[in-house]
């Protein structure tokens, strides 16, 4: 038995086996205490995903995808998420089951744009992302106006980590109150707000609260840990705001599932934080 039914995981990171190396070296470089390794939700092939999906009720995975730099340093969060090749034969192998966003690289200019603008071309692709403390730049910055103008071209939504990153990252660049020019610019893009924007999840709420294309993502933080004001304004005003992601390996599937069907959370709340929410910014999906 399960709570979860047609459920979507906006933000799953790399899950073949041979990840899993990449992971535990960056979590060994930064020193930090994240457990990755959990019976029912370990590294697995294609096929055993899809298994595993299906036991927990969840209909589709939504993997970050990107290229990886030509010098890449070893905790570069590029070598955790999804190939281009990855993506398109899981998308292919699967229809439905596995889609992705684009990790974009506001680094290298208008040619990242333009890769960017060809894969929101590709079937699989929803969305944009950014991985926010890989370029200690904040939401408003000028870098990403590129970005902004064509998921508003497209119809797109932006999904990018809000809050401070475990590691030795720059964290300032995540508060959320540097999307506030974004949202004024751009009303018709929806932006999620991943990982709750802890520590700044209240001013992370702030901000779904005063923009109407401003939403909440979970990724991370597994439901046990939501935050008291995270679970209110879930429960509230907040209930078309919030949505389920993994941000596997750091919490998985299986996980989610149990802490679900255990949580206090009544089963319409529930099928809008992990299908409704979701389904209704990644337009791509319907």
């Amino acid at each position: 038995m399960t709570a979860l039914h047609g459920a979507i995981d906006y933000w799953c990171n790399a899950f073949l086996p041979d990840r899993l190396p990449a992971w535990q070296q960056a979590i060994s470089n930064q020193g930090l205490g994240l457990k990755i390794e959990r019976d029912g939700d370990e590294f697995c092939s294609p096929a055993e995903m899809i298994e595993r999906m299906d036991g927990a009720g969840f209909d589709t995975l939504i993997l970050v995808a990107s290229d990886l730099r030509a010098d890449p340093e070893v905790d570069d969060f590029e070598h955790v998420a999804t190939r281009i090749d990855e993506i398109q034969s899981l998308a292919a192998e699967y229809p439905g089951r596995f889609k992705g966003l684009w990790s974009v690289d506001p680094t290298r200019g208008q040619a990242d744009v333009d890769h960017a603008a060809a894969m929101l071309d590709e079937p699989w692709c929803l969305g944009l992302h950014n991985h926010t403390h890989s370029w200690n730049r904040r939401f408003d910055h000028p870098d990403f106006d590129a970005y902004y103008r064509l998921c508003s071209e497209r119809q797109v939504p932006f999904v990018m980590q809000a809050g401070a990153s475990g590691g030795n990252f720059p964290h300032e660049c995540g508060h959320p109150d540097g999307i506030r020019k974004p949202a004024t610019d751009y009303p018709d893009v929806a932006f999620l707000l991943s990982h709750t924007g802890a520590p700044w999840t209240t001013e992370t709420i702030a901000m779904a609260v005063e923009f109407d294309n401003v939403y909440i993502g979970t990724a991370s933080w597994p439901v046990r840990l939501w935050p008291a004001e995270l679970v209110d304004y879930a429960t509230g005003d907040g209930r078309t705001k919030v949505m389920y992601g993994s941000s596997f390996p750091t919490t998985g599937h299986a996980q989610a599932a149990r802490q679900f069907l255990r949580s206090d959370l009544d089963s319409d709340l529930i099928r809008r934080i992990t299908t409704d929410n979701a389904r209704s910014i990644f337009t791509r999906l319907n």
